[in-house]
């Protein structure tokens, strides 16, 4: 690819990444008209999230470079569509992982649009519906269909909303689907990051006895004081994870690293449920860990378009925020190393607003 192609125009500004270094550095390009049932967002800011890690670094081999990174975006209407009806000029309004789907298959009609059967059309580094490349939210604007945007109410922080749309849904979707938000029964929070302390908030939300399982025991005064998690379980401590075994209803696993997942499993009770949202490399399972105490161990990423509505509608009527540190877009790629080594607590959210000029 020639330089004058990875320099770009057009009055989108942005950080992109142009190799698999992953290197963030200026960048511009046009993005797509507003079309009838459109969306301009003026994006005041941006979570950083591990896809963007990922995908600027093609771990997975499918990145279109260059490639604007950032899927959890929270802004400013700053025009409309002819047709659209559930936004104006100057509502606050967030974006997620998505912002196409086909509509037309039965998930769509459910508005699980994270399931579409032909794929949804990923924020950055998809093909939207004009054929360019998908372009994220490390840029000062985007152009997005109204069914993929969500409301943000008035006095919920925008630099708060941002994370809830990809770290916030990730955990609350499967939490009510599996009927996590009974009161009084117990949740096992397996990883303290950006999706871990998210379910840990909900789970106290949802009135659950919250149990945190971390490797690192520097993290226990904090779950316990700042998230106020109800017991922090050392996870290499045998003997403190015996003694609860068979005593938890639900287990949700954020952790990517190498972990034993019979060990958790032993840990349910009878007809208990672990649902894992994190990316470890293989899943290894003893059958009995199942058989033995009709156990379920399920997956689940991002929610559809009612979920992640509902779900910001409840932080906002809880006074649930995510704990984040904000930063400006020209400390992108320390804090991406930083994400790498799990240095932050407990989300990176870009100051697009004020940085990006």
């Amino acid at each position: 690819m020639s330089s004058d192609s990875t320099v770009g125009n057009g009055d989108c500004l942005a950080w992109a990444a142009r190799d698999s270094s992953g290197l963030l550095s200026p960048f511009k390009f046009s993005r797509r008209a507003l079309r009838s049932d459109d969306v301009s967002i003026k994006i005041t800011h941006c979570g950083v999230c591990y896809a963007d890690v990922i995908w600027t670094r093609n771990k997975n081999g499918d990145t279109m470079y260059p490639v604007v990174p950032g899927h959890e975006i929270a802004g400013i209407v700053k025009a409309v569509g002819s047709s659209v009806q559930r936004f104006k000029v100057g509502d606050h309004i967030g974006v997620g992982t998505y912002v196409n789907s086909c509509r037309e298959c039965d998930y769509c009609k459910d508005r699980q649009e994270v399931c579409c059967e032909k794929e949804p059309v990923y924020t950055f580094s998809g093909i939207d519906v004009d054929g360019t490349v998908t372009q994220g939210g490390y840029s000062n604007y985007i152009v997005v269909h109204e069914r993929y945007c969500y409301r943000i109410p008035d006095g919920y922080p925008l630099a708060s909303a941002a994370p809830l749309l990809c770290a916030g849904i990730t955990v609350y979707s499967p939490m009510i689907r599996h009927k996590m938000n009974q009161p009084g029964k117990s949740l096992g929070v397996v990883g303290l990051g950006g999706l871990g302390h998210m379910a840990v908030k909900f789970g106290k939300a949802f009135g659950l006895k919250v149990i945190i399982f971390s490797t690192s025991i520097s993290k226990k005064q904090e779950a316990l004081d700042v998230l106020g998690a109800d017991i922090f379980v050392l996870s290499s401590d045998q003997q403190q994870m015996k003694g609860l075994a068979k005593s938890v209803d639900f287990i949700i696993d954020t952790a990517s690293g190498e972990h034993s997942f019979d060990e958790y499993m032993s840990l349910l009770k009878t007809a208990g449920v672990l649902v894992l949202v994190g990316f470890p490399k293989e899943i290894k399972l003893n059958p009995g860990s199942l058989i033995l105490g009709r156990k379920t161990i399920t997956g689940s990423g991002v929610g559809g378009t009612k979920d992640a509505q509902e779900m910001i509608d409840f932080c906002a009527a809880n006074k649930i925020y995510p704990n984040i540190e904000v930063i400006p877009i020209q400390y992108a790629n320390e804090a991406l190393e930083r994400l790498i080594k799990k240095d932050v607590k407990y989300r990176f959210v870009i100051d697009i607003e004020n940085s990006l000029k």
